[in-house]
């Protein structure tokens, strides 16, 4: 598998939403994208959840826009005239992520829209997977672009790595914060859902995607190499989907008692 490096060309304007301070910019393609800074918030480990659970969340056909790596030269900080900016760029200058801005799009509102049940299992499925924290009705994480629904906005996902030694005990989290997932009520197909998606993630492929994690995101901490921390990441994908019955029973579980 492969990624697009584009290099950005032009800070256009920041999305002030939450503490990581993302940002549109024009690449050397023409192309405009929401900018996720490794100088901000979380750092690396936010932009690796980013990359993982986009990149899987498109292997499973989930609506995921275009994930393109981005390479951010520090002068682009030398025009801006705000000192938060300025400074973000600055301790983000090298490798960062974006993904491809959709125009006109508006955050997804569950009163005006109720996605059918297939796509709202296979949404609250994935979330359960990645342990995607950020999916509630405080904060969607979904647009609504030309009549369709979109995911976005995953650094919040596999939040056990910030403090991870790799150990395999969080493959078997049932996750219980599934239980504020803005699509649960919806969520009427888990068990069908479970039975297609679990295939699709092959250790194959899910290799393929965690070897896209650039080594300057790696921070070895727990760990004896990169290689390790790769390999631990893809441990946890290959447990989890062999024992997605545990999320999956949380899940219906949940769904359940709120119904």
């Amino acid at each position: 598998m492969l990624l697009r490096t584009i290099a950005a060309r032009r800070y256009v304007t920041p999305l002030r939403e939450g503490g990581s301070l993302p940002a549109i910019i024009e690449g050397d393609d023409d192309g405009l994208y929401v900018l996720k800074f490794r100088g901000a918030g979380q750092g690396a480990k936010a932009l690796i959840a980013e990359l993982l659970a986009g990149e899987i969340g498109r292997l499973l056909g989930l609506p995921v826009p275009e994930i393109v790596l981005v390479e951010l030269p520090p002068e682009l900080a030398r025009t801006e005239p705000d000192s938060e900016i300025r400074a973000l760029i600055n301790a983000s200058a090298g490798l960062n992520i974006a993904l491809d801005y959709l125009p006109g799009s508006i955050t997804f509102d569950p009163l005006n829209y109720v996605p059918e049940a297939s796509l709202s299992s296979a949404i609250v499925w994935f979330d359960a997977y990645v342990c995607n924290v950020d999916r509630t009705v405080r904060n969607v994480n979904m647009l609504m672009w030309h009549r369709r629904l979109w995911l976005i906005d995953h650094g919040a996902a596999l939040f056990f790595h910030h403090a991870w030694r790799g150990e395999d005990r969080h493959a078997m989290n049932p996750f219980a914060l599934i239980k504020d997932h803005v699509l649960l009520s919806q969520a009427s197909a888990l068990a069908d859902v479970d039975a297609k998606m679990t295939p699709l993630l092959t250790r194959e492929k899910v290799a393929g995607i965690v070897e896209l994690i650039p080594d300057s995101w790696l921070e070895e901490t727990g760990f004896t190499d990169r290689v390790a921390q790769r390999e631990a990441y893809l441990d946890y994908f290959t447990r989890r989907a062999q024992s997605s019955f545990v999320f999956v029973e949380e899940a219906i579980r949940a769904r359940s008692s709120h119904l």
